[in-house]
This record gives C-alpha cells, structure tokens and sequence, in this order.
C-alpha cells in the first residue's frame, strides 16, 4: 500500500475517532447545567453587549451543531439544542460562535482573509473536480489542465488552514470571557474548553484531509508528465 493511501487511512480513522469523540462530549455537557440558568442565546446576548457590540442578532436554527456566525447579516445563528438550551455545552458553542462576532468587530485579520476567500471558494467549487477529471482523462494531450484543477483545488485547501487560527482564536475567546464573566467556574470550566477543543479538532482533520487529497492530485499529474 502507498503511503498516501496510508495517510488517507489515517486521517479517515482520525477524523471517525474526533467526530465519535465531540458527540460523546457535548452529549455529556448537555446534561450539565449552568448555575445560573442561562440559555445559550442569553450567554451570546450578554458577551456581545458586555463587549460593546448591540448590532448583532441572536437567531436560531435548525439542526444540531449547525450554530455559526454570518458576518454578511451580522447574525449569531445557534442550533436549537444550543439556543434555548442553559448547558455548559450551550454557553461553549454561544460564547465560540460569539468570538467570531467579536473578531469581525475588531477586523481580525485571518477572519478577514476567510471572507474574501468565500466567494471564490463558492465559485470554484463546482467545477474543481470536473476540471481535475478532465484534467486526469487529458493528461497526455492537456497537460495544463490538471494544474488548472489542482491550483483551484489549492484554494480550498488554503481556505482549511486559514479556519484553523479563526477557529482557535474565537475558543480562546469564549474561554477567557466565559471566566471572567462568571458563566463557568472551577467546577465547569474545564468541561466548556474541553467541548471546544474537540470540536476545534474536526477542522485540523479537514485541513489535514484537503492537503493530502491535493498532494495525491499533484503526484498524478507529476506522474503524468513523466510518462
């Protein structure tokens, strides 16, 4: 077996393992309540206005763990389990999904270079692995085509890494105020950075995903020129 077909095990096994793991975790600290009754959407309102921000809007969504920050409409969207939910898991991911509505307020700089990159992601998305098909079918006569996907492909695989200081910077965030504030304590905190944390795992194993999946289409096409 290759040793990139090895990798792709790898990180297969390794991403199983996280995504089982953060179930289990937030399954647990769903079922821990916060002392002080918050909900979800009550701890997001109180770190935006306790930090100055009054122009963002606390909404809900369906789902679970579909909570997100949209920077187009300066929204805190929470899954229903998180929003009207007053868990330690709830303030983890209200008060995470919040430092990203604190990053944009205060024009962090990968938050911006994340932004900028949507769009072209958005575009290009469609078409990367109908042009690296293409690319991988004409590989003797359109040699260029394949880099053509593969440098398409690259922008999503740039797209991972840069989420990766947003993700960390917007827990480190959350886990600083959810202290200082008096959300979490002694007794609960560990178990708020310890949701975070895994969930934080999911996009090192994306990123890492995107990268060996762009490694393997430049080894085909390096291959292919050499033929």
């Amino acid at each position: 077996m290759s040793p990139i077909w090895i990798l792709f095990i790898g990180i297969a096994l390794a991403g199983w393992i996280v995504q089982a793991t953060l179930k289990s975790r937030f399954k647990k600290y769903s079922k821990i309540p916060l002392r002080n009754g918050m909900t979800g959407k009550e701890v997001a309102e109180k770190m935006l206005h306790d930090n100055g921000i009054f122009d963002v809007q606390v909404t809900s969504v369906r789902g679970r763990l579909t909570d997100h920050y949209n920077p187009l409409n300066k929204t805190i969207n929470l899954s229903e389990p998180v929003y009207g939910s007053y868990s330690v898991a709830a303030a983890a991911v209200a008060a995470h999904e919040t430092g990203h509505a604190l990053q944009h307020a205060m024009g962090y700089a990968p938050l911006k270079m994340r932004s900028a990159l949507v769009p072209v992601i958005s575009s290009t998305s469609r078409w990367v692995m109908w042009v690296i098909l293409a690319g991988i079918i004409m590989i003797q006569t359109f040699h260029a085509l394949i880099w053509i996907g593969i440098g398409m492909f690259a922008l999503t695989t740039l797209f991972s890494f840069v989420t990766l200081p947003v993700e960390k910077n917007a827990t480190n965030r959350a886990l600083r105020w959810l202290s200082s504030a008096g959300i979490t304590d002694a007794t609960n905190h560990n178990q708020a950075e310890d949701a975070l944390r895994w969930a934080g795992y999911t996009y090192v194993v994306a990123a890492l995903s995107s990268l060996a999946t762009l490694l393997y289409y430049i080894m085909i096409a390096t291959s292919g020129s050499r033929r």
